[in-house]
């Protein structure tokens, strides 16, 4: 699936439109954002092209899953728009418990890449340029792949994420917004159309 990803990534990069705004990469745990906003990077910068990447990862906590996103609009969207340098403090876990790690300093890029669940969430929609949607496998395989990424004593954490995801995105209609990018297909299709 990585060949694929990196695939849909590098023709996205190519595009020469794509210059500067927000880039959303959403969608379930375990379908595989982290590796196409990794190789989405990878191919920007390659091509010259400077980008800032926040994962929401950096913020999210099995208490606290999207409750999180005014600390991204202060530290993070309000200084992008301002074409300032960002400033955040993602968050380390210490024996199971996250708290606010040392602050992370990032100069301006004229793109920024939002990767995560929750990223392409109904409060930033008008301000995205592109809203992407990773559809992964089954829920099952999803969780085998999170297990197997954060470790089996994870496990009942990441089912209740699963559950969490599924009521959010339900809600927020996440979506019906993006354009869809399916497993073994490296051309997303236009958002209401996946």
């Amino acid at each position: 699936m990585s060949k694929v990803f990196t695939a849909a990534a590098h023709r996205i990069a190519d595009d020469r439109a794509l210059q500067s705004g927000i880039i959303a990469v959403d969608g379930p745990s375990g379908a595989g954002k982290s590796t196409f906003a990794d190789s989405l990077v990878s191919r920007l910068t390659e091509l010259g092209r400077h980008c800032l990447l926040i994962r929401t990862d950096d913020y999210a906590t099995w208490d606290e899953p999207a409750s999180w996103w005014p600390e991204l609009e202060r530290h993070v969207l309000a200084p992008y728009r301002r074409s300032h340098d960002v400033s955040y403090r993602p968050r380390v876990w210490v024996d199971g418990v996250p708290h606010p790690g040392p602050e992370r300093r990032l100069p301006w890029a004229p793109l920024l890449i939002l990767e995560g669940v929750t990223s392409a969430r109904r409060a930033i929609a008008s301000r995205l340029d592109r809203a992407l949607w990773i559809e992964g496998p089954d829920p099952v395989e999803r969780l085998a792949r999170s297990v197997a990424r954060d470790g089996e004593d994870q496990r009942d954490h990441l089912a209740a994420w699963q559950r969490f995801e599924d009521g959010w995105f339900a809600v927020d209609d996440t979506r019906s917004r993006c354009e869809i990018l399916k497993p073994g297909c490296d051309v997303p299709t236009a958002p209401g159309r996946g």
